[in-house]
């Protein structure tokens, strides 16, 4: 097997199970798990928190440019991971509705992408990592090894976020509210001007739909243990 970590990368609309399924790969090969919307979260929340409208571009990107964001890996965690502004923890905050009513918003905003695009491509750089988003495979790191693009039908993921925010104190959403936010959601990254969501020529199609969040990190983690393995054969060839 290969010494050299492979990037794995993910697209797909809001709720499709990108979040859930790249944890499970991340913590199954042993390499890093970033979920990139949790960074555009976090920026919402400061500029919420700042009161910075959001519909000033030139106010978001400087925020942006300047917003001191940490993530730290806590694969046994909801999340993932864990965020950090200014030293503070607010990953616990960063799904409540005020946030995500802005943060799409707020990632459209071609300043904001390009400061969070150079961040995310740093933390791939040495390799081995596992990164979800909507435009990982299209701009963040178009030369990723392995490719997804995980879909599922909306009222499938409406299902899905309405659970998980059932599961949350405090929610005073209808299901038919969430839908109508994911159906939203869904035509603002795809209609955006900067890095619309889409899927990238290279990227395997999956359903998940009627698979759970478990065999669809299987079918991932497989592809990349075959790569690694069709890898290793080649630089064996090449020595002998």
């Amino acid at each position: 097997m290969t010494s050299e970590k492979m990037n794995i990368a993910i697209d797909g609309p809001a709720a499709g199970g990108k979040t859930t399924v790249a944890r499970l790969v991340a913590s199954e090969l042993g390499l890093l798990y970033l979920d990139t919307g949790m960074m555009y979260r976090a920026l919402a929340w400061q500029a919420l928190q700042d009161n910075v409208p959001l519909d000033d571009t030139e106010a978001l990107g400087k925020l942006a440019e300047e917003l001191p964001l940490d993530l730290e890996a806590a694969p046994d965690t909801e999340a993932g991971c864990r965020v950090y502004v200014n030293g503070v923890d607010i990953t616990a905050q960063l799904h409540g509705d005020q946030v995500s009513a802005a943060v799409s918003k707020v990632a459209s905003v071609s300043a904001v992408r390009a400061d969070m695009v150079k961040r995310q491509q740093k933390i791939a750089e040495a390799g081995g990592v596992v990164m979800a988003g909507r435009d990982i495979c299209t701009v963040v790191l178009p030369e990723a090894e392995l490719q997804y693009y995980l879909d599922a039908s909306l009222d499938e993921r409406a299902k899905r976020r309405f659970a998980d925010m059932q599961a949350r104190s405090g929610n005073d959403l209808t299901y038919a509210d969430v839908r109508q936010r994911l159906a939203q959601r869904d035509y603002e990254d795809t209609h955006r001007a900067d890095s619309p969501l889409k899927q990238a020529e290279r990227a395997k199609y999956i359903d998940c739909t009627h698979l759970s969040a478990a065999q669809v990190s299987s079918i991932l983690v497989d592809d990349y243990r075959k790569l690694a393995a069709e890898k290793a054969e080649e630089a064996n060839s090449v020595k002998s």
